[in-house]
């Protein structure tokens, strides 16, 4: 069975939100975050200490944006994930890459230096610069949402908008949502109001 190393809303959220999607079995646990300073023993299972960690058999995987690929295309056919034969693969792809490199890295810089680091070792001008970062990349989604579309591409919702939600996810919990525009906030009630996405709201609760 498939297990998965997480904390509460953290980017192990994407690979618990795409199994709830995809509806396979899995073992969850949940952990206080920062786990490699709040759960040691976790350092045995990834001495990185980050999360995800999901464990498939042989296969372990720490990347929260990989995850929901090799989910969809091990565990499929499914349309949550874009084939190489279809139009929008390419643009399936950016978006999944986008998601973390583009939309959430900025965020964790905002997050370390606001919220996790020691007092004396907050950064407020890198936090304030990052924040910046990130609103600037926020306009690339608003514009490919401009045309109407609903989902980010191919007309329906894939592993590509679990992973670009969960950097609003990420937004609104550091009080940066006041800065989505009417598109982004439309396509964040889309995606939030998935029956899936509550059930991996309730999993993380009940773990």
């Amino acid at each position: 069975m498939i297990e998965l190393y997480h904390c509460r809303d953290a980017r192990s959220f994407r690979a618990l939100w795409a199994l709830e999607e995809m509806g396979l079995a899995y073992t969850l646990h949940t952990m206080p975050f920062p786990p490699r300073f709040l759960a040691p023993e976790y350092l045995e299972q990834n001495p990185l200490g980050t999360i995800p960690l999901m464990v498939d058999g042989e296969t372990r995987m720490t990347e929260s944006s990989a995850i929901p690929h090799y989910l969809a295309t091990r565990y499929g056919p499914t349309p949550l994930a874009l084939t190489p034969d279809e139009p929008d693969y390419g643009l399936y792809l950016d978006w999944l890459h986008r998601s973390e490199a583009t939309l959430t890295f900025p965020q964790t810089i905002v997050l370390r230096y606001t919220r996790l680091e020691p007092e004396e070792r907050r950064l407020q001008q890198a936090a304030d610069d990052y924040t910046q970062w990130f609103f600037s990349r926020l306009k690339h989604l608003t514009r490919a949402l401009s045309d109407g579309r609903e989902w980010l591409c191919a007309d329906r919702f894939t592993m590509a908008d679990i992973c670009t939600a969960y950097a609003l996810l990420l937004a609104k919990d550091l009080g940066l949502d006041y800065k989505f525009s009417p598109e982004i906030a439309a396509y964040w009630q889309r995606a939030s109001a998935r029956p899936a996405f509550h059930a991996a709201k309730a999993a993380q609760d009940e773990g």
